[in-house]
């Protein structure tokens, strides 16, 4: 199914063409001033110094032929050269009507799917998620979703951080506290416990603990960075520790990340990548590159023989190739990672670890600020635990959902968890992702503007409408999509009609934000409508029905659209 605006740069490029110009000029876009049209087409500007005439003079050419138009109800010349346009209605609920039945809503699966890989998330081991976490997480699940929509194969991958310092200084502070335990002794010959020797909280203690000594203590970080290399090199008794922790820590990751209702494919590790890193580093030795441009050169190994940060991606990126061969590999991180990634990618190309084809992309995002401005910190100064910041902002929308008393007691907790998960996430994604912003807990949980509260409310109302029809006895399968009646019933088939364009140029620019600005749009569309026309009170069944059918198209693109942006919408709220 084309889109809309395809159907009306078609039959432009068909005028242009028999008024005797090039159909390239035929372009439309959404007009500016929508008191005067809703489409505008400005190629006869652009087409003024080709053909050494006034634009308004090759406008009035253009125009004549769309007297008969099937789609414009209006094309008039504005001086000095615009084509100003309006859809007939008839046209736009014969659309409707097509778009409905597509199971896609007009969205056009592609044609030569991709294999993507979304690196995002990105936690290090034995470390509680914080709200630093929280932007990769939300932005790199939504990018998937749309990727998946518009039909190519999207792997997303956590990759967690579990083979640095950190592990070493974890089983430092273990050996320091308990002796004892089996995997310190070098002559032990059984089965390890299957049982790690630390909880998840007493893990989560440990780290930050041994983390303030190494930087005070020389000796200490020395001897983690050994116990580090012995890891590293494969001891039994610290590798049995490390699947311990990983264990401990990757169930708990699992828990947090359900809670934002975000999902990985893989779970892949740094870890998994160090057996590619001996070849790959040979390889790179007897090719003996160099690089002239102006960026720090890349480090591979330490004088130790250790590896670093840079060797464990380029080895990650050998791993992806030989496992998936992706036609794109996409780093959702910090943007200010990106001369790290900028010194990997030339790397990676310059010493073939991809194909020529394969794109390598980074898409760095901004930061989560506190109203002062700076990065998002708890009352007390200190970084906010990210399942804190969710129970926080449920128990803030449990309190404005009693206080409404639109839910009852029993499922307002429920209620609070979902319509918290949109503010959490709308909040965030309705942000260019570069951009830094400031998360404003009053305003994101607010239920009206620019929120995820004020977008469910939305789909809760029609919900209600819907269902407040059928337990009036009506039948919401029967009836079709009627010409609009009035302007705001007209404004909001515009709005539905323009998701399959703004999906696809979501996913190409990979930005949330353009089905956050879409959804708000037909959202205040919709509720226009709403308030301006008298929905089962119609007496005309026939109308009643296309209106019902354009409620039961509403709330399925609203709900299609914030599935892609990784939230859903409750019964009631």
């Amino acid at each position: 199914m084309k889109k809309l605006m395809e159907l009306m740069a078609e039959e432009l490029a068909s005028a242009f063409e028999k008024a005797g110009y090039d159909p390239e000029y035929a372009k439309v876009t959404v007009s500016n001033r929508p008191d005067l049209c809703e489409y505008q087409c400005n190629g006869a500007m652009a087409g003024a110094k080709a053909y050494k005439k006034a634009p308004f003079m090759i406008a009035d050419d253009v125009v004549v032929y769309l007297k008969e138009s099937k789609i414009f109800s209006m094309a008039e010349v504005v001086k000095p050269g615009f084509i100003n346009l309006r859809v007939k209605e008839e046209f736009l609920a014969d659309y409707l009507k097509e778009m409905e039945a597509d199971p896609k809503y007009s969205v056009q699966t592609a044609e030569s799917p991709k294999t993507i890989i979304i690196d995002y998330g990105g936690p290090n081991v034995a470390k509680p998620l914080h709200v630093g976490h929280l932007r990769s997480a939300i932005i790199g699940e939504s990018i998937k979703r749309i990727g998946r929509y518009v039909g190519h194969k999207v792997v997303g991958d956590v990759h967690l951080g579990d083979w640095g310092l950190q592990m070493g200084l974890i089983i430092t502070e273990l050996k320091h506290r308990k002796p004892e335990l089996v995997y310190f002794d070098d002559s032990y010959q059984g089965e390890y416990p299957e049982e790690a020797p630390f909880t998840i909280s007493e893990l989560e203690e440990i780290y930050p603990c041994a983390s303030g000594k190494s930087k005070e203590d020389e000796e200490y970080r020395n001897e983690a960075l050994e116990a580090t290399h012995l890891l590293q090199q494969g001891k039994p008794g610290y590798m049995a520790l490390w699947n311990h922790i990983m264990n401990v820590s990757v169930t708990d990751l699992k828990r947090n990340y359900a809670n934002l209702n975000v999902d990985f494919d893989l779970w892949k590790k740094e870890s998994d990548a160090q057996p590619y890193i001996p070849d790959m580093v040979e390889d790179m030795k007897k090719r003996g590159e160099s690089d002239t441009k102006e960026i720090p050169p890349c480090m591979l190994l330490k004088s130790d023989g250790a590896s670093l940060y840079t060797t464990t991606d380029l080895a990650t990126i050998v791993e992806r190739m030989k496992l998936f061969q992706p036609d794109e590999i996409l780093y959702v991180v910090d943007k200010r990672q990106e001369l790290h990634f900028i010194q990997v990618f030339r790397c990676a190309r310059k010493t073939g670890l991809v194909n020529p084809e394969t794109k390598l992309s980074f898409l760095g995002f901004g930061t989560m600020n506190g109203k002062d401005g700076k990065p998002f910190k708890t009352r007390e100064g200190g970084v906010m635990r990210l399942e804190n910041l969710i129970a926080d902002i449920d128990e803030e929308m449990y309190r404005k959902i009693v206080e409404n008393r639109s839910v009852k007691d029993k499922d307002a907790k429920a209620t609070a968890k979902i319509v918290g998960l949109s503010a959490i996430k709308y909040g965030d994604l309705s942000n260019q992702a570069t951009k830094d912003y400031i998360f404003d807990v009053d305003r994101f949980t607010s239920f009206e503007g620019n929120t995820g509260p004020y977008i469910l409310y939305t789909i809760v109302r029609i919900k209600s409408i819907l269902n407040r029809y059928v337990q009036e006895g009506g039948d919401l399968s029967t009836g079709k999509i009627l010409p609009a009646v009035n302007a705001s019933e007209k404004n909001l088939m515009l709005q539905l009609s323009g998701f399959a364009a703004m999906v696809e140029n979501a996913f190409e620019e990979k930005a949330p934000h353009k089905i956050c600005a879409y959804i708000y749009e037909v959202s205040n569309a919709f509720n226009s409508f709403y308030h301006e026309t008298k929905i089962l009170s119609e007496e005309d069944q026939a109308q009643k029905e296309s209106f019902l059918q354009l409620l039961q198209l509403t709330r399925r693109v609203l709900e299609t659209s914030i599935d892609l942006l990784g939230f859903s919408a409750p019964d009631r709220m």
